[in-house]
């Protein structure tokens, strides 16, 4: 040993070896382990709210198994859920920057006119436009929304459990007479219904109405506007990049007149 130098203690050497050992451990587990799922609400059809660790949507038996953030969780019946957003807020200056305020004194109209066509020539440009008239909605607005939602697929059915072209969840097709969802016909009609109850109790605000289908009524009233949500900001952009709502303006010599703003 060296003269002046003293061996530390047996019993500290050991202490450390444990504590680096459990420090290698512990950076093993968290590189291996996957990376923690965020949080979800599920908005029932009575209006309540569950925030969810995880669930699994098990179509056959019309079941979705909820897992709670402490532990434990349990199953509903699938279409008692209007609703599954992503609980992951952004800070209200992406909002302002991220979604088109109005302009001064514009008033929008969601209603149908002649010239608003579907967008994008496919073979579902009939139903849409015969449903748009039928329930006063414009029919660029419809053609928009079935792109963000399936992308034209009539079966698609995503992880949430919502289902065909509009992508309606099981609660929102019941609420709205859909009996047959995977059926575009059907499935349009329902969406189109419920895109013009969105606007008449939206006042035709194009960003509540878009904001509303994607992440339910109750979510813009509670937050007053565009709910922080970034699955729900997201989709409020990506639709108004390709669509733009038609603008009433006063007309002092004829009432009023309605321009058409841009097509896609």
């Amino acid at each position: 040993m060296t003269p002046g130098k003293s061996r530390p203690a047996a019993g500290v050497t050991a202490r450390r070896m444990r504590k680096l050992a459990l420090m290698a451990l512990a950076a093993g587990a968290v590189l291996a382990s996957p990376r923690a799922a965020r949080a979800d609400l599920v908005v029932l059809e009575d209006g309540r709210v569950v925030k969810v660790a995880a669930y699994a949507v098990h179509e056959a038996e019309g079941q979705i198994e909820l897992t709670l953030p402490g532990g434990g969780g349990y199953s509903i019946d699938l279409d008692r859920v209007e609703r599954i957003v992503e609980d992951e807020v952004e800070v209200s200056e992406v909002i302002v920057e991220g979604i088109p305020e109005p302009e001064p004194d514009a008033l929008y109209d969601l209603s149908w006119k002649e010239g608003r066509k579907a967008l994008y020539g496919t073979p579902y440009d009939a139903i849409i436009e015969r449903e748009a008239k039928a329930h006063n909605v414009d029919a660029s607005l419809v053609s928009a929304v079935i792109r963000a939602e399936s992308g034209y697929q009539p079966r698609a059915v995503s992880r949430k459990g919502a289902r065909g072209l509009m992508q309606l969840m099981p609660a929102t097709a019941k609420r709205l007479a859909v009996r047959r969802p995977f059926d575009p016909a059907s499935n349009i009609r329902g969406g189109t219904k419920y895109l013009r109850m969105l606007a008449e109790r939206f006042g035709h605000r194009p960003e509540l109405v878009l904001a509303a289908y994607n992440a339910g009524e109750g979510a813009v009233d509670t937050y007053g506007g565009v709910p922080p949500y970034k699955e729900t900001l997201g989709y409020v952009r990506k639709i108004l990049t390709w669509w733009s709502p038609a603008v009433a303006q006063a007309d002092s010599s004829a009432g009023s007149a309605t321009k058409t703003a841009g097509g896609r």
